[in-house]
């Protein structure tokens, strides 16, 4: 745990310097994004979760965002609407039981930024419309990575790494992991 506070410490600080310009890293200079995401479902329980055990667990996101700051680092608040998708067994789950939309809030911060690329992390909060034996709770907390690449002044692309936990407020957390990528569009 040092060693990712510490790495962290040095990504913001020195980044610090790379995100002082006009321009959102996310956004650019438009003050509207919109973004749609696809990816496949990992089996972990780690809230970054290794690319080892996928399985048949997808989800469907759609999410707008506007530009704002977080501590002076760059950032962008979204709205997102999401749906996952399950349709067999493995590993002892059900998957397709796990089929359900979810609503939630984020924020997304800028780590570091390049000319075309850049490197953020999210944090979010919202809810799935059912509970279910996996996650036993509808309450949902999410944590993202992001790795961004502006193909021009309005689209990008950005590859994500992206987990949902109930946090411990339930007896039952599995966690749902996710890697995936996302095309957005600002406007």
């Amino acid at each position: 745990m040092k060693k990712l506070v510490c790495f962290l410490f040095i990504v913001i600080s020195t980044a610090f310097d790379a995100t002082a310009a006009a321009t959102n890293p996310f956004t650019g200079k438009y003050n509207n994004q919109m973004s749609f995401f696809v990816a496949q479902g990992v089996d972990s329980g780690f809230i970054v979760p290794p690319p080892a055990r996928f399985v048949p667990f997808n989800i469907l996101h759609l999410q707008y965002s506007q530009p704002t700051n977080f501590f002076r680092l760059p950032a962008r608040q979204s709205l997102n609407i999401a749906q996952t998708i399950g349709f067999a067994k493995k590993y002892g789950w059900n998957w397709d039981s796990y089929i359900t939309p979810m609503l939630f809030l984020s924020e997304d911060i800028s780590l570091a930024r390049f000319e075309k690329f850049f490197f953020a992390t999210g944090v979010g909060i919202g809810l799935q419309a059912q509970q279910n034996e996996r996650l036993g709770a509808k309450l949902l907390f999410q944590f993202k990575l992001i790795a961004g690449w502006h193909i021009s002044d309005k689209w990008g692309l950005e590859l994500f790494m992206q987990h949902f936990s109930n946090a411990n407020t339930s007896p039952k957390n599995y966690s749902y992991g996710f890697y995936g990528i996302g095309v957005t569009y600002n406007f």
